[in-house]
């Protein structure tokens, strides 16, 4: 990265950074977070019975198997009597999940936040402190959307350690791809943030190597000079006065020496002919 130009990490903060938001913006809007499904074995032949199946988001929860099949229902009201869900750890599971649902929330309202700073600072690079910012921002979204998945790995985890294991009935879950683009996601925003620090400290070192030290420059010499917002070099201090710059001196200083001429008036007219 320490050999990447300046354009180069814009262009790349720019391209993970609209990555990361647009997948945790599907990710939330979808409902394929978790896959389940239930069902029994049969002894006579050893074979399975679906008696439920669904895929569940942050929102809802949609059954593609057993009595509620084609049927989704919002997940606040997903315990609703005439829904069919086949054992009490299935419902925990749906329920237990939901703790997680805000930090996607926050993450998502912070890489959105995030991608707008960036944007200004690249179209407006002299404020260097917006790629800092939007870099902060970015890493925050991240660590928030991470929190989030471990919140969620570890609900479901918990109530199928707790599930009662019995040779006549199975279960099964897996994570959909709404999971994986969260996750992905996460990878791109942290990305993002790292690059735009890195572009605010490349930023400020080109600034402090082309910045003039104060040492090098020295205020006006005189207040009745017209350039009075405009400083010299030292070098123009110590050079020496040219002999053209001191006779110029010496002519002007002779001239205001000198008195005025006499004016006669115009009707004094003395005349030194004979005649």
């Amino acid at each position: 990265m320490s050999h990447c130009s300046s354009r180069a990490l814009t262009l790349l903060s720019s391209v993970f950074g609209a990555c990361g938001l647009l997948l945790v913006g599907i990710a939330v809007s979808t409902d394929y977070w978790l896959y389940m499904e239930e069902g029994t074995v049969l002894p006579q032949n050893q074979t399975t019975e679906v008696k439920m199946a669904l895929h569940a988001g942050l929102w809802r929860v949609c059954f593609f198997a057993g009595r509620e099949k084609g049927r989704c229902v919002a997940s606040e009201y997903f315990l609703e009597p005439e829904i069919n869900l086949v054992t009490e750890n299935t419902e925990n599971i749906l329920k237990t999940v939901r703790t997680a649902t805000p930090f996607p929330m926050v993450s998502l309202f912070l890489v959105f936040t995030a991608f707008v700073i960036s944007n200004i600072g690249h179209i407006r690079p002299q404020r260097t402190i917006l790629a800092f910012v939007s870099g902060i921002f970015f890493i925050l979204s991240g660590l928030s959307l991470v929190v989030g998945l471990v919140l969620y790995i570890s609900s479901i985890n918990d109530e199928v350690m707790n599930r009662p294991s019995s040779s006549e009935q199975y279960f099964h879950y897996r994570y959909g791809w709404s999971f994986a683009f969260a996750a992905s996601s996460f990878l791109l925003k942290e990305r993002a943030g790292v690059m735009s620090v890195y572009l605010f400290t490349k930023r400020y070192a080109e600034e402090e190597m082309y910045r003039p030290h104060p040492a090098f420059y020295r205020p006006r010499l005189s207040d009745c000079s017209d350039y009075s917002g405009q400083f010299l070099q030292p070098e123009a201090w110590r050079r020496g006065r040219s002999p053209s710059d001191i006779s110029s001196d010496v002519s002007i200083q002779m001239t205001q020496n000198y008195p005025p001429a006499i004016k006669y008036p115009d009707h004094l007219h003395i005349s030194t002919s004979p005649c």
